[in-house]
């Protein structure tokens, strides 16, 4: 008899080694989502699985050879930096990172299977890595490879990805910036305020991509009133292009209060992005849709937007 649940989360107690000493971007922050899954009574309504490990072949669908072999170097002796100052190497972080790679691949064949339907990884969504280099506390970028998994695999030629983190998403924008099957819509802080720097309203995608690309920066202060107004440009865009997947990348940065970001969410725009894209999933895309964790570095803040997330898997209508 075929499981009856069919949202999942990956379980956070064996992604959470995907993480920095001294950093930001540490292993707290996944046991505050977990343990408010506990809480609110949610982590017994969704089945859990385990990380998997990617091969190598998988992460050239997106990164370079020798990117992944400088990686391979670092991670063996434990020191360096893998970017230009935000990201340190330590060991192990190679296989760390290609866990969170093979835990989304993973969910993505389970979900182009029927298996599930929405699943949720709390460490995932690490938008700033670039195909050549590490950005942003992100070695590897984990929907850059899914991505290039579902043309190459399974031949979809609507893929959308929707990031509300409060930082851009340019190692997804850039890399698939002339590409007409990724369907990008990016909500985020002014890049003129904060990092990446990026994803300015004209950027809106290039050659056969023109106008398959949506970026909406938001002044700082900005708070669930402005999001809201945004996000409905979002969902318009979306019905638009119809998309056959979908990606939600969760970054909880946006909330009041975050350390890196100036913007005053709360995990209301969270919950209403969720619902969003769960209707939007259902109505196009047979109800594929996985949502990943992204940024988020105050770990109430972290503990309030994903368990919104998860919640709002698990309550809107599939049909």
């Amino acid at each position: 008899m075929p499981h009856t649940k069919t949202v999942a989360v990956y379980a956070a107690d064996e992604v959470s080694h995907y993480g920095f000493e001294d950093h930001p971007f540490s292993e707290d922050r996944v046991h505050a989502f977990w343990d408010e899954m506990h809480i609110r009574q949610l982590a017994d309504q969704v089945r859990i699985f385990q990380p998997i490990m990617a091969t190598e072949e998988h992460l050239r669908l997106f990164h370079t050879l020798d990117y992944i072999e400088k990686v391979k170097h670092h991670s063996a002796i434990g020191e360096g930096l893998l970017d230009y100052g935000d990201t340190p190497a330590y060991k192990g972080v190679y296989e760390d990172a290609v866990k969170v790679v093979g835990s989304v691949l993973d969910a993505v064949h389970k979900v182009m299977h029927g298996e599930l339907r929405r699943v949720f990884l709390p460490i995932a969504g690490l938008h700033h890595s670039m195909p050549n280099t590490a950005s942003g506390f992100c070695v590897f970028n984990d929907v850059g490879v899914a991505i290039k998994l579902l043309q190459q695999e399974y031949g979809l030629e609507r893929i959308a990805y929707v990031d509300i983190d409060a930082h851009h998403g340019d190692g997804v924008f850039y890399p698939f910036e002339n590409d007409p099957t990724v369907i990008f819509a990016d909500i985020h802080e002014d890049g003129r305020y904060n990092f990446p720097q990026t994803g300015f309203s004209y950027e809106v995608g290039k050659g056969p991509a023109k106008g398959r690309k949506l970026n909406i920066p938001l002044l700082p202060l900005s708070a669930d009133d402005d999001f809201l107004m945004m996000w409905e440009q979002i969902e318009t865009f979306l019905h638009r292009w119809q998309p056959q997947f979908v990606f939600m990348n969760c970054g909880a940065d946006g909330l009041d209060g975050d350390p890196l970001a100036h913007l005053h969410y709360t995990a209301r725009a969270h919950r209403r992005a969720a619902r969003g894209l769960c209707e939007i999933a259902e109505e196009y895309a047979e109800g594929r849709l996985i949502g990943v964790g992204g940024g988020g570095y105050d770990l109430r803040n972290i503990a309030n937007a994903w368990t919104a997330v998860v919640d709002t898997f698990l309550e809107t209508p599939m049909r």
